[in-house]
């Protein structure tokens, strides 16, 4: 298939044009670059079967030639990020979804959305589901990010029902791995950067507050099976392996063997107290399953980070 890639230059969207790639797809990359880096893409210089386009998703666009799908990843997605572009935020979930569902619909393509957990709020639910309609601030400091992500699913369901366009709406869990940016705010990036400097790890609230973490190449293994399915409805994915903060911690410093004290901080505003996926839908629907252990996804996370670290001593 010739498929399209909307924030083709983040995480995310890196590992994903990497296996869309490696299936024999052709892909053309589209990022303005606000939070994406070009070297997530730079192993990809000279593949014939990508092209990387520098465009803001909120300005319309015409692609050449034929497409296949459109899978729209376009989004700041880390809190410091969403906070620092709270307005780009906003519009990459509403207008920027809008032009790629447009965009797909000229070309009687496919489209797949990249959602979030967000979606769920602070969830009273526990583990989430599907059906689950969230318990969400939309004036809160993260409704930038959360409100964005759920009209862009709103959006996604209207143009199916309207258009009959053929949909898919992935709500992604917690991901790490590499080409995360360590300066991101999110957990995993946040205690890795600490352990490396030799600084605290700091803890907001008690650390009993829980995350469910899912390896990148067991996210990009469900977007993929996702895109190919008949499933319209949302489909939650991410790993169930539950723990808390302070366990997390625990286990960055094992693994780095690094004895760092633990800072406890106050916790911010509308920061999910529990977050585990029930992805008995995923299981069911596409046959998917995380594979990737914690400790083992970590050691490939933290091998990245130390290799950024060396090179960006070896550049100063």
């Amino acid at each position: 298939m010739r498929l399209v890639v909307s924030g083709a230059a983040g995480f995310i969207g890196s590992h994903l044009c990497d296996r869309l790639l490696a299936e024999g797809h052709t892909v053309i990359g589209l990022d303005n670059l606000l939070t994406g880096s070009k070297a997530n893409l730079a192993h990809l210089e000279g593949n014939p079967q990508f092209r990387l386009t520098l465009h803001d998703v909120t300005q319309p666009i015409e692609i050449e030639g034929a497409v296949d799908g459109v899978l729209h990843l376009a989004s700041p997605a880390s809190p410091r990020d969403y906070h620092e572009h709270p307005i780009e935020t906003l519009e990459a979930g509403s207008l920027g979804t809008r032009q790629m569902l447009e965009l797909a619909r000229r070309h009687s393509a496919r489209f797949l959305l990249a959602s979030t957990s967000e979606c769920y709020g602070d969830p009273l639910e526990h583990p989430q589901t599907e059906t689950y309609w969230g318990n969400v601030n939309p004036i809160g400091l993260r409704s930038c990010y959360d409100e964005s992500k759920r009209f862009a699913e709103a959006l996604t369901m209207a143009y199916h029902r309207a258009y009959g366009l053929r949909t898919n709406i992935a709500r992604i869990f917690n991901t790490y791995g590499p080409r995360m940016k360590l300066n991101d705010g999110r957990v995993v990036p946040a205690f890795l950067d600490q352990a490396l400097r030799g600084a605290p790890l700091t803890v907001f609230g008690d650390g009993s507050q829980t995350r469910s973490f899912c390896y990148i190449t067991d996210m990009v293994e469900g977007l993929y099976r996702l895109m190919l399915s008949d499933e319209r409805y949302p489909v939650n994915l991410g790993n169930p392996r539950e723990m808390t903060i302070l366990e997390f911690a625990q286990s960055i410093r094992r693994l780095t063997g690094a004895r760092l004290p633990i800072q406890f901080l106050p916790l911010p505003e509308d920061d999910p107290r529990r977050r585990q996926p029930d992805i008995t839908k995923a299981r069911q629907v596409l046959g998917f399953e995380p594979r990737v252990p914690l400790e083992e996804g970590l050691r490939e996370t933290v091998a990245y980070f130390r290799e950024l670290q060396a090179k960006s001593l070896a550049s100063s």
